[in-house]
């Protein structure tokens, strides 16, 4: 357990995906915008002037089909590369705010500064407007930042800063009067607080916790003794004590997940065979960004599961290395051979992926004497090469076998999708 004395600030995107699409697209401001899941299955992003539509986060696209016609809602497809290089200028503003190791990167849109050592010698509201103001100026993304003597409670001040437009964007709950901090609490319902959502809110309405200072005024080591530690460290933490430390060093991923539906059911396996390669690759990327070495892949395929008139059809393949490896060109051969194992004619396959696991630091790995050093090294010149054209001239003009070539019938569907404004070809052009 911490002292109270600690200071946590949660600087969050408003409607993330969204605000980089509006960057590029001024057209689309002030008017309602969602932005789709993988295939253009349902809403992951909603505009303000969505959200007052009723469209709800998650819905599937067909069913607000009349909506989106009746007040002609924009629809577009995630541009994943658009938002990862927007979440880094994101971060990488939010990191001169703070020394190293007072800051973690929560997710795409969030992030956790620690501003204990900051509070005697700055005005923390003010300090959190100059933020503000420098990310939109900067990088032209609007957030919010709530402040809290908790991770939690930054989390809870941050939900605060956005629904109240009193608070301008900053929401301090440390210098707050407890009255109204007690207040402002007693009108957030339970589920809103991090880490309770729908699930344990129910639990806690039928014992009659139903606000955020319903939960704050609860005995933490009753509740701990009902649910969980964790929930007993969420009442602890609303009550201001800090208990949940920074993670600005992400341990070691246990395993790298790379699947994703098709655009259309594939029944062939030139085409399943290419989908897996890409979905491999794709999970290469990630382990050689975690400096991580794989010792076992699982490479799977099924069918659609609600899909009432046809069996399902679920197939996996365990494969494991020699030697653990980061090598795309290895990690590839070695699942290509199993494809037939795999496949299935007759089946119309929906999806397919694969699996990393005995994942291991690539930095402390010891190999054997009868090692072939010379193929490893070969195999580390070779990967070396491909992610460097990657970088120069993007994802899609190198890779192994066909699996990045136009026209794929299994490529993921994304019909609305806008250039990458990043990349040489996305570029923004001005016309005289």
């Amino acid at each position: 357990m911490k002292s109270q004395e600690e200071i946590y600030a949660l600087i969050d995107v408003n409607n993330c995906y969204v605000s980089c699409e509006r960057l590029f697209n001024p057209k689309l401001k002030d008017v309602p915008v969602i932005v789709l899941s993988n295939n253009d299955g349902c809403a992951v992003a909603r505009s303000q002037e969505a959200k007052d539509l009723g469209i709800k986060m998650g819905v599937p696209l067909f069913q607000i089909r009349d909506i989106v016609e009746k007040h002609n809602v924009r629809v577009l497809s995630s541009n994943y590369a658009l938002y990862a290089e927007m979440s880094h200028r994101f971060h990488s503003i939010l990191a001169e705010y703070v020394a190293p190791g007072e800051q973690e990167i929560y997710s795409i849109d969030e992030c956790f500064l620690k501003l204990t050592a900051y509070a005697q010698n700055y005005d923390l509201v003010e300090y959190a407007q100059d933020m503000r103001r420098r990310i939109l100026k900067w990088i032209g993304l609007p957030v919010c930042v709530g402040i809290g003597r908790s991770k939690t409670e930054a989390k809870l001040a941050n939900h605060m800063a956005k629904k109240a437009k009193r608070f301008n964007g900053v929401c301090d709950l440390v210098s707050m009067d407890p009255k109204h901090r007690d207040y402002f609490s007693s009108l957030i319902d339970v589920s809103e607080v991090w880490g309770v959502g729908r699930k344990h809110s129910k639990k806690l309405n039928s014992i009659g916790i139903n606000t955020v200072f319903d939960l704050a005024q609860a005995n933490p080591h009753r509740i701990g003794k009902m649910f969980s530690v964790v929930m007993q460290r969420t009442v602890m933490e609303l009550q201001g004590v800090s208990c949940i430390e920074l993670e600005y060093a992400p341990a070691t991923k246990k395993q790298i997940i790379s699947s994703r539906s098709f655009g259309s059911r594939v029944t062939d396996i030139d085409s399943l065979s290419e989908a897996m390669s890409d979905y491999l690759q794709n999970a290469v990327k990630r382990l050689r960004e975690e400096k991580s070495l794989c010792g076992c892949v699982i490479a799977f395929a099924q069918s659609n599961p609600f899909d009432a008139n046809r069996p399902f059809y679920n197939k996996s393949v365990t494969i494991g290395f020699p030697e653990p490896t980061d090598s795309a060109a290895v990690m590839n051969k070695a699942v290509m051979r199993h494809m037939e194992e795999l496949f299935l004619p007759g089946i119309e396959f929906k999806k397919c992926g694969v699996i990393l696991t005995a994942i291991e630091p690539k930095s402390t790995y010891i190999y054997d004497l009868l090692s072939d050093h010379t193929q490893i090294e070969k195999n580390e010149r070779l990967q070396e090469a491909l992610e460097k054209v990657k970088i120069k001239f993007g994802d899609k003009k190198l890779a192994i076998g066909p699996c990045k070539m136009h026209g794929r019938a299994w490529a993921m569907s994304r019909q609305n999708l806008t250039q990458n404004y990043f990349s040489w070809d996305g570029l923004l052009t001005v016309n005289d």
